[in-house]
C-alpha cells in the first residue's frame, strides 16, 4: 500500500485483514484525532487512550464501513461517540482543567510578555471552550480546529447541516458571552 492509497481503498483493505492498511490509516489520522479529543476532554492521557479506542472500533467495524470517500465524517463520529461517553461517565459538562502549555507554544521570536499573553489568552479560550454544551462543543472544535466542513461534521454527528450551523452559531455567542464575562474579571 502506498501513502497515496485513499482512505476508502485503506479500509477495503483492512476489511481483508490487510495490517498494512490499518497501520498506513493510524499514520494519516492519529494525530487528527488526538487533537480533536484534546479538545473534547481537555486530558492529554484520556485523549490518547480515546485514540486508541477510536482505532480499535476503526478495526473492528472496518467489514461495516461504506465508503463513498467518507471516511474522515466516519472516524470523527466515532471519536467524537466515545469522547460524549466519556464525558457522561464523568457526570459533568464541562472539561476538566486543560494544559495549554502541551498545544499552544509562542513563536521563538515572542518576548516573555507576549508569550504570557498568548498563554493566558489561549486558557481563557480554553475554559470558556469547556463551559459549552458537549454537542455545541463538538461541532465547533471539529469546524474551528479540524477544518471540518459543516456537511462532513453533519455526517459526523449525525444531525443535519442546519442542525450544524445552530449549532455553531449558538456556540460562538455563548463562546463569545463567555470570553468577554472571563475578559472584565480582574
Amino acid at each position: 500500500m502506498s501513502s497515496n492509497t485513499n482512505d476508502d481503498t485503506l479500509m477495503a483493505a483492512v476489511a481483508r485483514g490487510e495490517e498494512a492498511a490499518f497501520r498506513l490509516l493510524v499514520q494519516r489520522w492519529e494525530r487528527e484525532v488526538r487533537a480533536f479529543l484534546i479538545h473534547m476532554l481537555s486530558s492529554v492521557e484520556e485523549a490518547e487512550d480515546l485514540t486508541q479506542d477510536t482505532f480499535v472500533q476503526v478495526f473492528r467495524k472496518a467489514d461495516k464501513y461504506q465508503g463513498e470517500g467518507k471516511f474522515q465524517s466516519w472516524l470523527f463520529r466515532i471519536a467524537g461517540n466515545l469522547a460524549r461517553s466519556k464525558l457522561r461517565r464523568r457526570k459533568i459538562l464541562g472539561w476538566v482543567s486543560f494544559n495549554p502549555d502541551m498545544h499552544d507554544r509562542a513563536g521563538k521570536g515572542d518576548d516573555p510578555a507576549t508569550a504570557l499573553m498568548k498563554k493566558n489568552e489561549a486558557q481563557m479560550v480554553h475554559s470558556a471552550l469547556a463551559e459549552l454544551p458537549e454537542r455545541q462543543r463538538q461541532a465547533l472544535v471539529l469546524h474551528r480546529f479540524q477544518g471540518l466542513k459543516y456537511k462532513e461534521i453533519a455526517e459526523a454527528m449525525g444531525v443535519s447541516v442546519p442542525a450544524v450551523e445552530s449549532l455553531i452559531q449558538r456556540a460562538m455567542v455563548q463562546l463569545r458571552s463567555t470570553l468577554i464575562e472571563k475578559a472584565e474579571k480582574p
